[in-house]
């Protein structure tokens, strides 16, 4: 049984042992971690025994990706520096799970902070691709999408985004990824990458998988400045016919098959009764060097605390405290880590501020207002998730940087806007999975899981 609703079911009516249950689930986690990599710790002495409670995710298994705290299970954010750290609370979203019943079985591999397309600039161990393992789960949020395609056991996963963490490993692992909008799931305790950027969401085997998640875990928090005053809701996936808009710069630079596939799903869908129609949305081309802009220069600030005093790793002080800072940055961040922050610390200085962070603003504002007018006159947007499929690793060890950037083409224009986003299953390309990018307005989840589902349904007839 992977369904969730159905285990859920099973736990309630007592037809189901939790004990004999997470004895064989975690035989199953540490083969699948020895053979894919898929966790950073694995949290079985917590979730032995679990007691099954109430609510809409009783008993039911979920997995966290590493920047969201944990109580008394540690919380690394995929960083070296921050290897020793244990949370003495939980995030509002994982207080939230565990308040419907929900069992944190461990915390997934990620990018370290959340920097990187393909779990690949990871602290520990990379995560790889189940469908091929020597292919990329995609990043950063590669663990928890890899977990979700490899285990046959009900299981849910709740990921981060920034620019695109969540929809690109749902893609290349071929399973459903929900991106809320920006401020729908509380961010209280989550280890930032960008503040104005990070949103918490789901990966899951199933849009409806997905839907119940979603609906455990959102709502206002007033401990997040930036939550949406909006009460959490029990999404209701429903068949009503929608306007789609199939934006035309998302299918350029994008594989011809890939694209084959896309136009396959959205001739589906109008064959359903939708209807739909090409669009522009013309500043998604400078969508990207904004986006690079602004979330490095927040990334910046928000690492400046990771110095070697309060939080994570520390060093024994024997000079300077000038040169103690630096020594511990240079020693135990990453290599992508460092370019990031120089990139962030760079945009921001004097004299380069209105150069470079600025007009990145301006872009970010002129990117919202092309997904308003869209929106004006359409329920939906769908496009390619990523323009490639999962690449091998040897193929990423020769991507330049920027390279690595230009990959995020397709999902940091709806990043930046705040737009719930979801990545569903298309078909494939050679055998591995392509994923379709579902679009939706501000605070329309429930309209953008609904036709996700019906696509969903689709390719599993396919």
């Amino acid at each position: 049984m992977s369904n969730a609703r159905e285990f859920v079911a099973g736990v309630m009516e007592g037809s189901i042992s939790l004990g004999d249950f997470y004895e064989r689930l975690f035989r199953k986690l540490k083969e699948l971690d020895r053979k894919y990599n898929f966790f950073i710790t694995l949290a079985e002495k917590e979730a032995l025994a679990p007691k099954a409670g109430k609510g809409c995710l009783a008993g039911l298994p979920i997995s966290a990706k590493d920047n969201i705290c944990t109580r008394g299970i540690r919380t690394t954010a995929g960083s070296r520096i921050l290897e020793p750290y244990i949370p003495p609370f939980d995030a509002t979203c994982i207080a939230r799970a565990k308040q419907e019943g929900g069992v944190i079985i461990g915390k997934t591999a990620q990018d370290e902070f959340g920097f990187g397309t393909f779990s690949t600039n990871c602290g520990f161990k990379i995560p790889k691709n189940p469908v091929d393992p020597t292919r990329s789960c995609g990043g950063s949020s590669g663990g928890a999408a890899g977990l979700v395609r490899a285990l046959d056991e009900p299981h849910i996963a709740i990921a981060e985004s920034t620019g695109g963490s969540i929809s690109c490993p749902a893609s290349f692992c071929g399973v459903a990824g929900l991106t809320p909008t920006y401020g729908r799931v509380s961010r209280y305790g989550l280890i930032d990458y960008a503040n104005s950027l990070d949103k918490i969401g789901v990966i899951a085997k199933t849009v409806d998988d997905v839907a119940l998640m979603f609906s455990a875990i959102s709502g206002h928090d007033p401990l997040d400045p930036t939550s949406v005053n909006k009460p959490a809701e029990n999404i209701r996936l429903k068949k009503s016919k929608m306007k789609i808009g199939v934006p035309k710069e998302y299918f350029e630079n994008v594989g011809e098959k890939i694209g084959s596939a896309i136009w396959n799903g959205i001739k589906k869908l109008e064959s359903e009764g939708h209807s739909y129609r090409e669009v522009s949305l013309p500043n998604t081309k400078h969508s990207l060097p904004a986006y690079y802009i602004i979330a490095t220069a927040e990334a910046s600030t928000n690492l400046a605390k990771f110095c070697g005093m309060r939080y994570g790793a520390e060093e024994r002080i024997g000079g300077p405290m000038g040169e103690y800072f630096p020594e511990v940055r240079t020693k135990y961040f990453g290599e992508e880590a460092k370019r990031r922050i120089l990139l962030g610390t760079y945009s921001r200085m004097a004299g380069f501020r209105d150069q470079y962070y600025l007009k990145a603003m301006k872009v970010r504002t002129l990117v919202i207002e092309d997904f308003r007018k869209a929106f004006r006159n359409l329920d939906a947007l769908i496009a390619p998730t990523m323009p490639v499929v999962a690449p091998k690793f040897s193929e990423i060890e020769k991507l330049t940087p920027l390279e690595n950037y230009m990959m995020d083409v397709l999902t940091v224009a709806p990043n930046l806007a705040g737009i719930p986003m979801l990545s569903v299953p298309c078909g494939s390309v050679n055998g591995l999975p392509v994923g379709m990018h579902i679009m939706g307005d501000y605070l329309q989840e429930g309209k953008t899981l609904s036709l996700g589902k019906e696509m969903e349904t689709y390719s599993n007839r396919n």
